[in-house]
């Protein structure tokens, strides 16, 4: 974070740290920011693993990057980041066996193709789906776009069947570029998306744009953009700053890669909203942290060009780490989805998907926790 950034950020420690994680036990940060209105309490619920290779009407499942509820089927809907190489691209209906005594399984009910405007399935590597949410008029979804390929990111609404119904606008500045000046770096775009008890529609950049600042490293954070969207008419309506951390743990392996990034987000209330922070280190393998940000009194910095160059004050969200999986005892995965949901019994519960990346090497993982409590307005 630069000097012109305020330091904001306050980090909550965990009020528990087991060394292996029991059902039942529970997470608390009572005040994140100082702030006990924002507490939030969550007590585990299990793992359930459906193992890389699982194939649906004769699909290889997998590659889970976005999760969300739906009230009327008590279902799930799941969207898979295959680029329409292993199938068309797609999304699934789920069946989460869970109740107040814990995750017991988790199985496919149905699969559902994306169409493009012209109502066909995506062509190969034409589409990279990475998040989905259920809205008041379809389901909304984002393609992460090919920065290598030049595809621009975006983010449209289908119906139940998969068919195109609109998108929304791509805010100038995100489009990527052959010389890398500005636009979305590759792999690292449209990872998250949620929708607040308003209707509107906050998406999030996984790691900064190019004229934005660099990505993260083991020893500076990167400056990620959260675009706030009308979902009814799907214009921008403001951009704020989320600072996504250093990356926490190096490779282990030599030469080996590392990265940190934001991978998801929710909506909690119209200004409250969690984020995962996924960091993966060769030869050690994912940290994975629940933060909680604040928009209250952020920065709109839609009209900013270039944070990287830019003497204007700056406010970014406010946040503050609710759960840190590897600290409780949990070994993750890639975590890219997140839904909050109910049970059978009608349990409040806080659901994580991972993306298995379609590697033998990897898995389809979800953890499961309920809700104690959360943050009051």
């Amino acid at each position: 974070m630069t000097k012109r950034f305020l330091a904001t950020a306050a980090f909550v420690l965990l009020s528990s740290t087991v060394s292996a994680t029991d059902i039942g036990t529970t997470f608390e940060t009572a005040c994140p920011f100082g702030d006990c209105a924002a507490g939030i309490s969550l007590s585990y619920l299990g793992e359930f693993v459906i193992p890389t290779g699982h194939m649906e009407n004769g699909v290889e499942f997998g590659g889970i990057s976005g999760l969300d509820f739906d009230a009327a089927t008590g279902h799930y809907i799941a969207i898979s980041d295959d680029r329409s190489e292993r199938g068309p691209a797609r999304f699934y209906e789920l069946d989460v066996d869970l109740d107040a005594s814990g995750l017991k399984g988790v199985s496919v009910v149905k699969q559902v193709t994306l169409k493009e405007k012209n109502g066909e399935p995506f062509a190969a590597r034409s589409v990279d789906p990475e998040s989905i949410r259920l809205g008041e008029d379809g389901i909304y979804w984002g393609s992460e776009g090919d920065g290598k390929a030049l595809l621009a990111p975006f983010v449209r609404v289908a119906s139940p069947d998969g068919s195109f119904v609109r998108e929304f606008k791509l805010p100038e500045g995100f489009a990527p570029t052959a010389d890398k000046s500005t636009g979305i770096r590759d792999n690292l775009a449209f990872e998250d998306l949620a929708i607040a008890p308003s209707g509107d529609v906050f998406v999030g950049v996984e790691a900064a744009l190019y004229q934005d600042g660099p990505k993260s490293s083991l020893t500076s954070g990167s400056l990620s953009r959260i675009v706030r969207y009308d979902g009814a008419t799907g214009e921008p309506k403001a951009e704020y700053v989320y600072p996504v951390s250093p990356i926490p743990q190096a490779a282990t392996k030599a030469d080996g890669g590392n990265d940190n990034g934001m991978s998801e987000i929710l909506a909690l209330d119209d200004h409250r909203l969690l984020a995962v922070e996924r960091s993966y280190a060769q030869g050690f393998g994912n940290n994975i942290k629940i933060m909680m940000m604040d928009l209250t009194d952020a920065t709109d910095v839609s009209a900013i060009v270039s944070l990287a160059k830019n003497d204007q004050r700056v406010v970014p969200v406010r946040k503050s780490r609710v759960l840190d999986l590897r600290a409780i005892g949990l070994v993750p995965d890639n975590i890219e989805a997140m839904s909050l949901g109910k049970a059978k019994d009608g349990t409040d519960v806080l659901i994580l998907g991972s993306d298995n990346n379609f590697s033998t090497s990897q898995k389809t993982q979800f953890y499961a926790f309920k809700v104690l409590s959360r943050p009051q307005q």
